[in-house]
């Protein structure tokens, strides 16, 4: 099979219906997480917790401990796996940019892994801690030589994907992933969340360069970890509440996204 022929299978997958109905669950599915997020974070906020993580590991953790939330995650294994898909045709047939083939590549692994952690979950009704894995992934980093200019690198890049996600929402330039606009509320939702995102993506990447300074692996505890320390800061519950909005807004986003995406 030559290259050519490669393309063409591509081409044929990702307009293929099955796949791109997939695609779109994976986008709905998303959504629930995301809205799932917000509701940790706000009763993190006023409530002192909920037992669960505000990350994607208390999200699922939330969905496992039901019956209808297990049927949920067998969903979200299917769409994530679209999506995955999908962003791999991308990958052999899209953008001749080589940027916007790295970024599909790169959304391509995130897709799969996170079907990978539904499918862990939905198994089994439990899975393993974001934060305990972030540790330990920065851990494995600060063994390495150069370890804490490699942690450090890795806070770089995620403090420039959360600038991205605010550069992208105050531009609007999201509505460029959709067919067709998808009405004033859900671009509205869609601006405040990705620039909710993205600030909540850039406390990441600061815990990642404050862990690669201090050499102290247990300070960059992913998205949890950031909104913990979001609460500490001065008017902490206020600022909470307004990231978690922020969340609960991209979740409507995605859910107009499902309908309006072009895949």
């Amino acid at each position: 099979m030559d290259t050519s022929d490669v393309r063409s299978a591509a081409r044929q997958a990702g307009d293929n219906p099955v796949l791109e109905n997939a695609a779109r669950l994976g986008y709905a599915v998303s959504g629930v997480l995301h809205l799932l997020i917000a509701w940790i974070a706000v009763q993190l906020a006023w409530f002192g917790g909920s037992g669960s993580a505000a990350d994607q590991s208390g999200a699922l953790q939330q969905l496992a401990s039901t019956g209808v939330g297990r049927a949920t995650l067998w969903l979200a294994v299917v769409g994530f796996v679209g999506l995955g898909l999908w962003q791999l045709t991308e990958v052999v047939v899209g953008s001749d940019e080589a940027s916007d083939r790295v970024k599909a590549g790169a959304k391509c692994l995130v897709y799969l892994f996170l079907a990978f952690s539904c499918l862990s979950w939905a198994r089994t009704s439990h899975g393993s801690s974001s934060s305990q894995q972030t540790s330990d992934v920065t851990a494995t980093l600060m063994s390495e030589p150069a370890g804490r200019l490699l942690v450090g690198a890795v806070g770089a890049g995620i403090l420039a994907v959360g600038g991205y996600h605010v550069v992208k929402g105050w531009t609007k330039k999201f509505l460029e992933d959709l067919q067709q606009r998808p009405g004033t509320w859900a671009t509205r939702a869609g601006r405040f969340g990705y620039i909710a995102k993205g600030v909540a993506l850039g406390l990441v990447g600061v815990l990642f360069v404050l862990a690669g300074v201090h050499g102290a692996a247990d300070q960059s505890t992913g998205l949890d970890g950031a909104l913990h320390t979001l609460l500490q800061a001065p008017y902490g519950q206020g600022l909470l509440t307004v990231v978690a909005l922020g969340f609960a807004s991209y979740a409507v986003y995605s859910f107009a996204r499902a309908r309006y995406a072009k895949v």
